[in-house]
C-alpha cells in the first residue's frame, strides 16, 4: 500500500533539496572607525562591569576607584545613600564599594548597607560587594560573611587594595563562576 506523501511535501511548503550552494557567511564588521578615530570618548560601550563606590571625601577614596578601574571596572561614585539606592535600582553593577563612615552611624544603621542586605539574591549574588573601614580585618572571610558582604578591607590597607582585589576577585570567580552560570541558565 502506498502511503500519501508528508503534507509539507504535497503543499510545496517546507524543505527544499539541498542544490550545490554554499552558505555565504556575512561581511566583517567595519572597524574603519578604529583608525579614523571616530568612536567619541563620550560614548558608552554597554558591557564593560560598572562599580559603584560609596565613600566619604577622604585620602584613600581616588586609591579605591583607580584600583576598581585597574581591574577593569567602569567607575561611578555615589554621594548619599539616596543616590546609590536610585542608581542600583536601573544599573546592574558588577561590584559595590561601600566604606563604614559613608553614612552617620556607620553600617549597622545605613540605608545603603540595609538595602544591600535585603536585596533579592537572584540580583545580590552577581555583585562582588566590598566593605571598607577602620574596624575591619583585611581578607578576614568570617567578618565579610557575618557582615553580608564579599570582602572586607581596612583602611590601613587602602594603599593595596589593587592587589588586594587582583588576588581577590580571581578566587571570587573561580569559586563562584560556575555557580553563578548554572543558575542563570536554570533562569534564577
Amino acid at each position: 500500500m502506498e502511503q500519501a506523501a508528508p503534507s509539507s511535501e504535497r503543499s510545496g511548503v517546507g524543505p527544499k533539496p539541498a542544490d550545490n550552494r554554499r552558505v555565504k557567511p556575512p561581511s566583517p564588521p567595519d572597524t574603519e572607525w578604529l583608525k579614523d578615530g571616530s568612536f567619541e570618548e563620550k560614548e558608552v560601550i554597554e558591557d564593560i562591569p560598572r562599580a559603584l563606590i560609596l565613600m566619604p571625601d577622604m585620602p584613600g577614596r581616588d586609591e579605591v576607584v583607580k584600583a576598581a578601574g585597574g581591574v577593569g571596572y567602569r567607575v561611578e561614585l555615589a554621594y548619599t545613600s539616596e543616590e546609590a539606592i536610585d542608581k542600583m535600582l536601573f544599573v546592574n553593577y558588577a561590584a559595590v564599594f561601600l566604606h563604614s563612615r559613608f553614612e552617620p552611624g556607620g553600617i549597622a544603621s545605613g540605608k545603603f548597607h540595609q538595602f544591600m542586605r535585603s536585596m533579592n539574591m537572584s540580583r545580590r549574588r552577581y555583585i562582588f560587594y566590598v566593605l571598607v573601614g577602620e574596624q575591619l580585618k583585611t581578607l578576614y572571610d568570617l567578618q565579610a560573611l557575618s557582615s553580608s558582604v564579599n570582602l572586607v578591607v581596612n583602611d590601613a590597607d587602602i594603599p593595596f587594595i589593587a592587589t588586594v582585589l587582583k588576588k581577590v576577585i580571581p578566587e571570587y570567580e573561580a569559586l563562584f563562576g560556575p555557580l553563578m552560570e548554572e543558575l542563570r541558565l536554570a533562569g534564577k
